[in-house]
């Protein structure tokens, strides 16, 4: 068992004892292997204390994207099962309508698509099966007009999950597991965790404040027609805020969209450990086991240039300003965050992975600022890979 970077546990440590993290579990790897890694701190606070360990189940949230749905769109693009520059009205019929922007899959998997951050779905939607039509729904409302960017949306991927079943036919449960957790012998990698092992697993917030607050929010910033429509629906879904997530989400999806989608989605729902995510992870490098080499150049190519980010597919690019990378990463790294509090970052040239997962949003969300965290944890990784390479212990 490699020895944990004690520098980088002080750190987490401290932050844990200032109150900002309930606890964590991190893994730093180098070439393929294990360098350092722990856990510490607590999985769960409440209803009672249960430390984190090595084994410890994390929600990825939006880590999701990266490591389920663009790998599994790639995988289907080599098996000429998907085009990625074909327009996404070739495989969901809700967008054929021509009063319809044209919108790529790239342009989902590189969030430039132009549609909106968030939405509350399940309060425009009927059910999961109507998730894509209310997302088309959006792009009849009115535009600003000005040239694309990168707006970083969960819609993107939502999308992108309906591409992938329609295509395969498969639930984008089942397909994850068959194309990517099967083939990697991932054990503690799934979507929607069994009640087994719920005391395995991370606890998130209580109740869903937070949202309910964005999505209160989000209808006053809509024009009047939009927030009268968005009240109509409120309503009409009997959704009101008794009927909000109340108790502690432990063991099923924090995100509100991917909860009302079954807990299956292409932008949130995945549940894993550090270890796992590692296995994951190095599938982006060379020598991947589930993707051919040339593919690989799509996760570490800039394809938004010009733009206010830089992205490749699914990945912010480290050259992004001001991003959680930090200045120890080189600027050809790539990485994703998650809202719970996960972390995943990847430098190509020496074949370095940093996970960070820890559940910062239990037992409720506030006012962190886990940019510098994971800053600082990718620092002090690089600082533990050049100790190692020199001899240290």
């Amino acid at each position: 068992m490699p020895n944990p970077s004690y520098t980088v546990s002080r750190f987490l440590q401290s932050e844990i004892a200032g109150g900002l993290l309930p606890g964590g579990q991190y893994l730093i790897g180098e070439e393929l292997q294990i360098v350092a890694e722990d856990a510490l701190g607590l999985a769960v606070i409440e209803p009672e204390r249960i430390p984190a360990t090595l084994g410890t189940i994390y929600d990825f949230a939006s880590l999701t994207k990266p490591l389920v749905t663009a790998l599994l769109a790639v995988i289907l693009e080599e098996r000429g099962l998907l085009d990625l520059n074909a327009p996404l009205a070739n495989y969901l019929t809700e967008f054929e309508d021509k009063d319809k922007r044209e919108i790529t899959l790239t342009e989902l998997l590189t969030h430039t698509s132009g549609l909106p951050n968030w939405r509350p779905l399940y309060l425009e939607a009927q059910n999961r099966d109507d998730v894509p039509s209310a997302i088309a729904r959006i792009l009849l409302e009115p535009q600003p007009s000005q040239p694309k960017d990168v707006i970083y949306s969960d819609l993107n991927y939502i999308l992108l999950g309906f591409v992938l079943e329609r295509r395969t036919g498969e639930r984008l449960d089942l397909l994850a597991k068959r194309e990517i957790f099967e083939p990697l012998g991932l054990k503690r990698t799934m979507f929607n965790p069994p009640p087994g092992v719920i005391r395995e697993i991370a606890a998130t917030e209580r109740g869903q404040e937070f949202e309910l607050a964005n999505a209160i929010a989000d209808s006053k910033t809509r024009s009047w027609d939009d927030k009268t429509r968005f009240a109509s629906q409120y309503r009409r879904a009997g959704v009101s805020q008794a009927h909000w997530r109340k108790d502690l989400i432990w063991g099923e999806v924090h995100d509100g969209n991917a909860n009302f989608m079954g807990g299956v989605a292409g932008h949130a729902g995945l549940f894993s450990t550090a270890r796992d995510a590692f296995r994951i992870a190095n599938q982006f490098l060379p020598g991947s086991e589930l993707l051919r080499p040339e593919s690989l150049r799509l996760f570490t190519s800039n394809l938004t240039r010009g733009c206010n980010t830089s992205r490749s597919l699914a990945w912010i690019l480290a050259e992004t300003s001001d991003c959680s990378a930090g200045p120890a990463l080189p600027p050809t790294a790539f990485g994703h965050n998650g809202f719970t509090g996960t972390s995943l970052w990847i430098d190509p040239n020496k074949r370095r992975v940093f996970v960070l997962l820890t559940n910062r949003v239990h037992p409720r969300v506030g006012a962190i600022d886990m940019r510098n965290i994971r800053r600082q944890f990718n620092a002090l990784a690089v600082e533990t890979l050049s100790r190692d390479g020199d001899g240290e212990t």
